[in-house]
């Protein structure tokens, strides 16, 4: 038999068989009337869940197009590996096998994406413990995975996914991870840059070779994201230089074999620089040209750059903003002269709809009164949007020290296109404080504190402080109430008592006992949104106690005058403050003049003037330079004939010159610190978050530079006497008050000057 005919024969055997099949299924399902419908091979699944799915019911006619709809829907439940029909007389039979449910999943080896993380995205893809297992979902889920270690530069990454059974038709899912090492970038080429240097190019890039000394950078870990980042960012820095015409044309990225470097290399196109030929502003300006004119930093022959025409559209957009124009647009239109390199530029304006403020709603504020917050909007309800009055009024609202996060939107309101809403989003901080405990204070020793202070009393937004507060240096017992608006313009008033019995010798100080009681009040007068003078009286009774080390120019002064005081002081100050914040500042200054002065009815007459400035500059998202400059001066005038000891000035300390013990910088008399009536203290710090904790609204790190002494008098300074020292320190804000901590090295103590490098306040709780 030839093979071509052996092949007929096997074709025709096959066609039979299947004829066969077919009648013998179709002969099994011929059409006939369902009495009844049963569930075979059912576990876990309820006989509910099929027959919600099932397309007949009892009664129905089923035949051959009906089985396979019946097995198709079951199917598609994902419920089921195997669905076989059956038919005993007129009762169908359906008979199953389910997939296995997921008792547990289990993921190992993940330290780059973490667990929270990774279960969440599981929970979000369908894989859920309880859930029917899906073979084909895991397949998905660990190329899923694969990709986002990918994009974090991880190409060694092994996933491997393990299903155990472990009885009753479930099974245990493990995924198993091993990372691999980070792909470190080995070389990034720039083809094609010839304005600029490669190596300057380089430099604005976040991915790079770290520098030698960089141990714990991370520029070199390849991630396809920062990529893309760092391409956006070579953009821009050619058309802020006035490359219109600048262009990525490709980027290739290596990986070696062993998938453990990365070579990079960009082909950039720069073109020609062109510069701007005039500038011409278009549209609806609704304010006087003049004005919108004044805001356009562009001159034509400057270099065209991209950055400085943003700037020009965002400030004319904010200028009608505050004319109630909250939407405006202000596209800058360029019209390129490729053959003369120049760009005429065309600011066109779109004010659109005046649009108006409906309501403010303010949330969040558990304990806060409303009126406490809405009395520090600038911005009305009724009034027109004015877009710097909604600012500053979000930054008055997070000056209050009593909130933490302080959010604000303006959705428009359905159905209106000239309305919007102000929400405010606030987030409390604890205000209140019921404190018994003890600590150590590097300047005072071992102290014993017991205090109620309430920033936020009653929600009311007024201070009101008891204070008990003892140490070796210390004896102090206080009450304080402040109302910052105790008018309703916003002037303020505070009332202090109290009594101090200080023993000098405790704190560094040359050897005397000093009893203090007394009193004051003082109202603060709102001049400006930014600047306020404050008018206050107090009276103070100072009983001074010597001892055999008194020093004798001490001794003298009393002698002199008396060693029971009663002064009656006058108090005038002025303050401006733009601080976006009063508590962990980012930007802003504030500057404040004080002059206290001893009136004569009290028999001594002195006067004391204080001169303080801090600077805050954000330098980036984390980082926030600052500058601090402090002058004292005291002297006496009438009768008196010198500052009274008790009144002069110290330095050194965790509040001054840290790294020096505290009050030791100055005169000094037989090894005594005397004081002076003059000191200068200065400090300069990079403020960031620490490594530890992101949570920068309540823990913050420094690196310092201080600088300060104290001189006798005024005209004997000397700037070769200022002591220095440089360090870093921490500032926690924590449940029992603020916890000071810094590590400083003085650099340029001499010989008999009292250096302290570690120092600290810290209290504990019973």
């Amino acid at each position: 038999m030839s093979v071509k005919a052996a092949m007929r024969r096997a074709l025709t055997l096959l066609l039979m068989c299947l004829a066969l099949a077919w009648t013998s299924l179709a002969a099994a399902f011929e059409e006939f009337s369902v009495d009844d419908i049963k569930v075979q091979g059912l576990q876990r699944i309820s006989e509910g869940t099929v027959f919600n799915y099932l397309p007949v019911e009892i009664g129905d006619r089923i035949g051959e197009a009906t089985t396979q709809q019946i097995i198709s829907a079951l199917y598609k439940t994902g419920f089921f590996k195997d669905v076989v029909l059956l038919r005993d007389a007129d009762t169908l039979i359906v008979k199953v096998q389910e997939r296995p449910s997921i008792a547990s999943i289990t993921i190992s080896g993940n330290n780059e994406l973490g667990t929270e993380d990774l279960q969440e995205g599981l929970k979000k893809a369908g894989l859920v413990e309880g859930r029917i297992l899906d073979a084909s979902l895991l397949d998905r889920i660990k190329q899923d995975l694969q990709r986002q270690y990918f994009v974090r530069g991880y190409y060694a990454v092994e996933i491997e996914t393990v299903v155990d059974e472990t009885g009753e038709n479930q099974v245990d899912v493990t995924i198993n991870i091993q990372e691999g090492e980070v792909a470190l970038i080995r070389k990034i080429n720039i083809i094609g840059a010839e304005a600029f240097a490669e190596e300057e190019l380089l430099d604005e890039f976040e991915l790079g070779i770290p520098a030698f000394y960089a141990v714990f950078s991370d520029r070199d870990q390849y991630s396809r994201q920062k990529l893309s980042a760092d391409i956006e960012t070579l953009k821009s820095y050619y058309l802020d230089r006035g490359y219109i015409n600048f262009n990525v044309e490709s980027t290739q990225v290596t990986i070696t074999p062993e998938k453990k470097a990365v070579f990079i290399t960009l082909n950039i196109h720069e073109g020609e620089q062109f510069t701007i030929e005039s500038i011409e502003l278009a549209g609806d300006l609704i304010v006087p040209r003049e004005e919108l004119q004044a805001l356009v930093d562009l001159q034509p022959g400057d270099v065209f750059s991209r950055r400085e025409v943003n700037a020009v559209s965002s400030a004319i957009t904010e200028r009608l903003g505050n004319e109630g124009y909250a939407f405006a647009n202000v596209n800058a239109i360029p019209e390129i002269d490729n053959e003369n390199r120049e760009v005429a530029l065309t600011f066109f304006v779109d004010p659109g709809k005046r649009v108006y403020v409906r309501r403010i709603n303010i949330t969040g504020n558990e304990k806060t009164e409303d009126e406490v917050i809405r009395r520090e909007f600038r911005q009305m309800e009724g009034a027109w949007v004015s877009t710097s009055k909604l600012n500053r009024s979000q930054v008055r609202v997070q000056r209050l020290s009593y909130l933490d996060q302080v959010t604000l939107e303006t959705p428009m309101v359905p159905n209106s296109s000239d309305q919007v809403d102000v929400n405010m989003s606030v987030t409390e901080r604890p205000s209140g404080s019921l404190m018994l405990g003890v600590g150590y204070s590097g300047g005072e020793g071992m102290l014993f504190n017991a205090s109620v202070s309430q920033e936020n009393f009653l929600g009311t937004g007024k201070r009101v402080s008891t204070e008990v507060n003892t140490s070796a240096a210390n004896k102090i017992y206080s009450f304080s109430h402040t109302n910052p608006y105790y008018t309703l313009d916003g002037v303020s008033r505070s009332v202090r008592l109290s009594y101090r019995k200080t023993d000098a010798a405790e704190a560094n100080l040359a050897n005397y006992i000093a009893n203090v009681w007394g009193g004051s009040i003082t109202y603060g007068i709102p001049m400006s949104e930014y600047d306020t003078l404050r008018l206050g009286v107090g009276y103070d009774n100072t009983e001074i106690e010597t001892t055999v080390f008194t020093p004798p120019s001490y001794i003298d002064f009393l002698a002199a005058n008396s060693d029971d005081f009663d002064v009656y002081k006058l108090s005038l100050g002025w303050t401006h403050d733009t601080r976006n914040k009063t508590v962990f500042a980012t930007q802003g200054v504030v500057q404040s003049l004080t002059t206290d002065v001893a009136l004569p009815a009290g028999g001594l007459t002195f006067y004391k003037v204080t001169s303080k400035t801090r600077w805050f500059h954000p330098l980036s998202k984390r980082y926030t330079a600052s500058l601090e400059l402090e002058l004292n001066h005291g002297d006496s005038y009438g009768d008196t004939t010198e500052l009274p000891f008790f009144e002069r000035f110290y330095a050194g300390g965790a509040h001054s010159v840290r790294g020096y013990r505290a009050n030791t910088l100055g005169p000094r008399e037989n090894d005594v610190n005397l004081g002076g009536d003059f000191r200068v203290v200065g400090s300069a710090e990079l403020i960031f978050p620490p490594p530890f904790s992101e949570q920068n609204s309540t823990v913050r790190m420094s690196v310092f530079w201080d600088i300060g002494s104290v001189f006798d008098e005024i005209n004997k300074y000397e700037s070769s006497e200022l002591r220095q020292s440089a360090g870093v320190s921490l500032i926690w804000l924590s449940p029992i008050g603020p916890l000071s901590f810094s590590l400083a090295r003085p650099l340029n103590d001499e010989p008999g000057d009292r250096t302290e490098p570690f120092q600290f306040t810290l209290g504990t709780l019973f």
